[in-house]
């Protein structure tokens, strides 16, 4: 077996130039920004963002090409101080020789950085030693320091999209990489990769082991699917696609949608999310966009977390889906959310107020001769149980956070609250001023 063999297919089939690579016409394309950058002849810094798989590294090596730069590449997840150190002493022996050469400095998974290592390469940024490309699968709004994302250009990479994956196939076809494949097999290879070229060609490198091995010179999709296995989730559990496929979940449930919720929650379980993290997030819906417009979602929200705990998967995801349909279908509302949000943004606002003698507890006798508890009324004794103009916030504050709305049981709620507040209204209209109104 020669060495090559041992090179991985990803590797092998890496663009050599521009005009390879797949995908990302958006930057890459006539006129587009990454091209125009590449054909201007001269590097500057940037940000490559976007899910694994895309061509990040790819693009920062065929810059270094491009513009005949010597490539320095530091893995964030491996490296630290003594590799940022390292590269600044070879940009300066490349910068500093008697044919001057530019040195690209790629930084893969640049999040990882902590806050000064990331402040390591400002100086020699902005002194043009040389010219920091880095990748990232992470919202570099969050994760990359300002100063540093103010120095560099961010250009965002999408997903590949099925028929460059299915180019990619045909990549490897073309080079004898790969036994042939019928439709459904390619289909279920790119599905697979949903979008992600190094997960597409580990696993035809993996399907091409085995079929070697078994002695085959195509396989069809019951081949892949027994030889695959569970390796054909379509779905990454870390990083933006986790919290963008929930954020899809969650939004669709509030949309009241339910086949499209039923979709996010199936793509989620499908790629292998922990379906204990999935009822939380149900939990969390019932009680942001539904509450009290119907009080049953809580319960069925919980009810399906317990099914789960009991029965496990796959039993109990049935009782995950049940909710989700439940809850999309379900009236909506965000009021005691909001409620909530008010109230903690006005007690950090106003601050600690003691509470008012007659709402204190009095359980010893000098409690009792202090005034705590006295002129109390007890709300089960009065009509409806309800005191009119009795104070339950503290002197001198007065707010309304709570106000429902008309869908679900929320509008028997709201009438009554509003019957409520007219009669305190009332009630409190006739009496004198308690001190420390205002």
């Amino acid at each position: 077996m020669t060495a090559a063999a041992h090179v991985p297919l990803a590797e092998r089939l890496r663009p050599r130039s521009l005009g390879e690579v797949v995908g990302q016409a958006h930057l890459l394309g006539d006129g587009m920004p990454l091209r125009l950058a590449f054909e201007s002849g001269r590097p500057h810094s940037c940000i490559l963002w976007g899910p694994p798989g895309v061509g990040k590294t790819t693009l920062a090596r065929l810059m270094a090409d491009a513009f005949d730069a010597q490539f320095i590449a530091i893995s964030a997840v491996l490296g630290g101080v003594k590799d940022i150190r390292e590269a600044v002493e070879r940009a300066e022996a490349a910068h500093a020789g008697l044919h001057p050469q530019p040195t690209i400095v790629f930084v893969d998974e640049v999040h990882r950085f902590n806050k000064a290592q990331q402040d390591a390469f400002l100086p020699h940024v902005e002194s043009g030693l040389f010219t920091f490309v880095g990748a990232t699968t992470e919202n570099p709004s969050f994760e990359v320091n300002a100063a540093l994302l103010s120095r560099a250009t961010v250009y965002v990479l999408q997903p590949l999209a099925d028929a460059d994956l299915q180019a990619l196939i045909d990549r490897a076809l073309a080079a004898a990489e790969v036994p042939a494949l019928d439709a459904a097999a390619r289909q279920r290879l790119v599905a697979y990769a949903d979008g992600d070229a190094r997960r597409l060609l580990n696993a035809l490198e993996t399907v091409a082991m085995t079929a070697r091995a078994q002695g085959l010179s195509a396989v069809d999709e019951a081949w892949l699917l027994r030889t695959l296995g569970e390796r054909l989730r379509r779905y990454d559990k870390g990083g933006d696609q986790f919290y963008d496929t929930i954020s899809a979940l969650h939004k669709s449930v509030r949309g009241s949608d339910p086949d499209a919720a039923l979709y996010w929650l199936v793509r989620m379980l499908d790629g292998g999310a922990d379906p204990r993290y999935l009822a939380r997030r149900l939990i969390r819906m019932a009680t942001e966009d539904i509450g009290l417009a119907d009080p049953r979602a809580l319960r069925l929200a919980l009810d399906a977390a317990e099914v789960y705990e009991r029965l496990g998967s796959p039993e109990g995801e049935l009782a995950l889906a049940e909710a989700t349909v439940y809850l999309a279908v379900a009236p909506k509302s965000n009021a005691v959310y909001r409620a909530y949000q008010t109230a903690r943004t006005f007690v950090a606002r106003e601050g600690t107020r003691p509470v008012p003698l007659h709402l204190r507890n009095a359980p010893t006798r000098l409690m009792k001769a202090l005034g705590h508890g006295e002129g109390n009324r007890y709300a089960h004794d009065e009509p409806d149980a309800f005191a009119a103009g009795e104070r339950y916030f503290p002197d001198g504050v007065s707010a309304t956070f709570y106000q429902p709305v008309p869908r679900g049981l929320e509008i028997r709620i709201g009438e009554k609250l509003a019957e409520l507040r007219a009669r305190q209204a009332q009630a409190v209209a006739g009496q004198a001023p308690v001190k420390g109104d205002q």
